[in-house]
């Protein structure tokens, strides 16, 4: 059997990998477009920043590793131009055809520079790929700008304008929408930019950037959120969902027979709205990599969605989020009610620090729809703990009988996650 793989970072090595564990007679081959492969795209920003000292830390293997350590044979600078599915071919750039009897689509996404005009000019950037991050690194050194704009206020947007004003750069950040991290929740966009502020970052939300050329600073980086890689997939008969990104079972499986999609080229399921969703993370490529990979070696396994969690740093404050918002659970058809608590992260005589925790509940059926921590410890442990509530349906009720942890180091007795649970519970009742 061979399978080939379009694309080499999360989704299409991890697809591979995970074949190869299970069949080690398959012939597997990986296309990828680029030159640089299995690389941590989340920690850019931070090599920007100067807190990853040097770029190359950011590798974590190279083409020869895949073919010498797992029999995989990884090829660069391979663009696939089109699938020809009829044939069972994967057509390159250059002309080769390479046959396939299973193939696995991760393509990735791409930054949507189409919203904004001007892009390319010398000053503006992008912050998506290996290259992207080197770019920018070398602009920063050679022209040493004293101001730059940040198109954007997602995770990319906050965690580039922190890294820029880590640099010395004063920093505005720019955006449409009125909120931010795609949130609908205008709270939180007040304490983002609170707390920006305090470090110098300014904050414009709803407002239109139609031309960079008619920004001031010496520098751009637009983050205006990712676009799907479809096209190949689309022209060779894959069946788009209605987020436009590639349409898929739990089984990664596409309309197409043989051919499965992965990563922040596809949709997956939200647990919370039984719905598909758009939400390209790593975490979600990787994990829906193994499971495209496994069906493609015959083992049948599935993925069982996502509940959109994520987490960001913004100067020191961290920001956790899992599930919807109001906004969002209103759209979704829930009856949302939501309770906001201020609390410590532990006890305060071990220094312990404010800590924001908002749990959504629906009212007809008390089930826990979405939660947000900030704080500066402890929020990635406590939007995980809300994250396994929302995969396991579990109402307001059964939250607050979960047996949490207590010791002065490192929580208060009675967890800021309860204390809101108890919160909505009043609301509720």
């Amino acid at each position: 059997m061979r399978l080939v793989v379009i694309g080499g970072v999360a989704a299409g090595l991890s697809a591979a990998s995970r074949a190869r564990r299970l069949d080690s007679s398959a012939d597997i081959v990986v296309l990828e477009k680029g030159f640089t492969i299995s690389y941590s795209a989340c920690g850019l920003p931070y090599f920007l920043s100067g807190e990853v000292k040097r770029q190359d830390q950011l590798m974590v293997h190279t083409p020869e590793y895949f073919q010498t350590e797992r029999n995989i044979r990884v090829r660069i600078d391979a663009e696939v131009s089109a699938i020809e599915h009829g044939r069972r071919e994967a057509v390159l750039a250059s002309g080769e055809r390479i046959k396939y009897d299973k193939l696995v689509i991760a393509t990735g996404a791409r930054p949507d520079l189409e919203k904004v005009q001007g892009t390319a000019t010398a000053h503006v950037f992008a912050l998506h790929t290996f290259e992207d991050a080197g770019r920018i690194a070398q602009f920063l050194a050679d022209r040493k700008p004293k101001t730059a704009a940040v198109i954007g206020v997602g995770y990319i947007g906050l965690e580039a304008a922190e890294a820029l004003r880590a640099n010395g750069l004063r920093v505005r950040v720019i955006d449409a929408n009125a909120d931010v991290l795609g949130r609908e929740d205008p709270a939180l966009t007040k304490l983002v930019r609170q707390h920006l502020e305090r470090f110098g970052v300014t904050v414009e939300c709803g407002v239109r950037i139609g031309d960079v050329s008619s920004l001031n600073e010496e520098m751009v980086l637009v983050a205006v959120g990712l676009r799907p890689n479809v096209e190949l997939a689309a022209a060779a008969g894959v069946r788009i969902g209605r987020t436009g990104a590639i349409e898929v079972n739990d089984r990664m499986e596409t309309n197409l027979g043989s051919v499965y999609a992965a990563g922040d080229c596809a949709e997956a399921m939200h647990r919370v709205s039984g719905r598909p969703v758009y939400v390209p993370l790593g975490t979600t490529a990787n994990k829906m990599g193994r499971v495209a990979g496994a069906n493609a070696a015959g083992v049948r396994e599935r993925f069982a969605g996502i509940t959109g969690t994520s987490i960001v740093r913004v100067c020191g404050l961290g920001i956790g989020l899992t599930g919807f918002s109001v906004a969002q659970a209103k759209r979704e058809g829930f009856d949302p009610v939501s309770a906001q608590i201020g609390s410590k992260d532990r006890a305060a005589y071990f220094d312990g620090r404010p800590t924001g925790v908002e749990l959504v509940a629906d009212r007809r059926t008390r089930r826990l729809l979405g939660g947000v921590i900030t704080g500066e410890q402890g929020v990635a442990g406590r939007v995980n703990v809300v994250a396994a509530a929302l995969a396991a349906a579990m109402t307001v009720d059964d939250f607050l009988d979960l047996d949490l942890a207590y010791a002065p180091p490192y929580a208060p007795v009675w967890d800021p996650l309860l204390v809101a649970g108890q919160q909505l519970i009043k609301l509720l009742n």
